[in-house]
């Protein structure tokens, strides 16, 4: 299973913002949303970073309030981890596992294509054992 089919089920629509907009803007976006992380791009929908919960609640630790008015090209984590779609559900896993983080933006010819969470990572991998226990099953019912 790769990161194609995953995002055939789950869609390729992502939720980004501009590094201008402010910290404060992106949190919004966040809880109108209900997501853990936006890719920050440019007009060109080139990844420059992306924005997690975990470096809200840092930059919020380090900064208090006045950190709401910080665009987010200051909060972002600038050095992104991407996927293409032709990688497999176990390198994946095993990237953000490795480098504990829980979104991966999908990227295409330098462009954002789409995200995928641990929470779909698991849901295939899931899926896959379960049709391959079903395979099993089936081949030892039918000898």
């Amino acid at each position: 299973m790769t990161v194609k089919s995953i995002l055939e089920k789950k869609g390729r629509d992502v939720i980004s913002a501009m590094p201008n907009a402010t910290l404060s803007e992106v949190i919004a976006m966040l809880a109108r949303h209900r997501i853990g992380a936006l890719v920050i791009c440019d007009e060109a929908h080139a990844i420059l970073g992306i924005l997690s919960e975990r470096d809200v609640v840092r930059m919020l630790s380090a900064q208090g309030q006045k950190a709401l008015d910080m665009p987010v090209s200051e909060v972002m984590t600038k050095k992104v981890e991407t996927c293409q779609e032709k990688h497999t559900v176990n390198q994946v896993m095993e990237i953000m596992t490795q480098k504990r983080f829980r979104h991966m933006p999908v990227e295409r010819d330098g462009k954002l294509e789409g995200i995928i969470s641990i929470g779909d990572v698991v849901k295939a991998r899931i899926e896959q054992v379960e049709r391959e226990a079903d395979e099993i099953r089936n081949y030892i019912a039918s000898a």
